[in-house]
């Protein structure tokens, strides 16, 4: 399946000319594997966790956001693919448009795959997602070390997720961050100082 394809239902969901989200242009995937972590003041606050896979954005939502805390489990509920620009995107999505509201970027990075099947023989990225479980390490500006996302049939009976920091122990500490409190780590500021930055445009 082509990112095009990929990226259909993203699209079809988004006036692009109303809303300062990229629309997905063709776009080098680079060296490394990306990831970004955006906060997202809409409807409800959450977070959204993206991978880079096949040419897009594997993405997740995540009401309490992601836990540098070993062995603290959250919920992540998956969402439509988005394009590899959107790592960059940080503004304001008008209201009336879908997931209106704000957005900044809490972290970004890049990661490494390490799923492995029963004989200790790596698994393409992509396909141990398909499979229900896969592991990588993070390495971003906040979040670093080894983490596992692992499917499971939700209580409306639809696919969710658990995203879940590897590793002995608990860290006092290092657990959700206060969403209202983050700074971007793109431009230092905070949802309400964009929300008041793109009031002024």
């Amino acid at each position: 399946m082509s990112s095009d394809d990929r990226l259909r239902t993203y699209r079809d969901k988004r006036d692009f000319e109303r809303t300062r989200e990229p629309s997905g242009r063709a776009e080098a995937a680079g060296d490394r594997l990306r990831f970004v972590v955006q906060i997202h003041d809409a409807r409800r606050m959450h977070f959204d966790f993206r991978l880079q896979v096949d040419g897009v954005l594997k993405s997740w939502s995540i009401p309490k956001g992601p836990s540098a805390g070993p062995g603290d489990k959250r919920l992540a509920v998956p969402t439509e693919d988005h394009p590899l620009e959107y790592e960059n995107f940080e503004g304001v999505i008008p209201k009336g448009e879908y997931g209106g509201g704000t957005v900044i970027v809490w972290d970004h990075g890049w990661y490494e795959p390490l799923s492995h099947d029963r004989r200790g023989r790596p698994v393409g990225f992509g396909e141990s997602l398909e499979r229900g479980h896969a592991t990588f390490r993070l390495h971003g500006s906040k979040l670093h070390g080894e983490y596992a996302l692992t499917r499971f049939r939700g209580g409306a009976g639809d696919d969710a997720w658990l995203l879940v920091k590897k590793g002995a122990g608990r860290s006092a500490g290092h657990g959700t961050p206060d969403p209202r409190r983050a700074r971007s780590v793109h431009s230092g500021r905070t949802l309400a100082q964009v929300a008041a930055d793109a009031g002024e445009e």
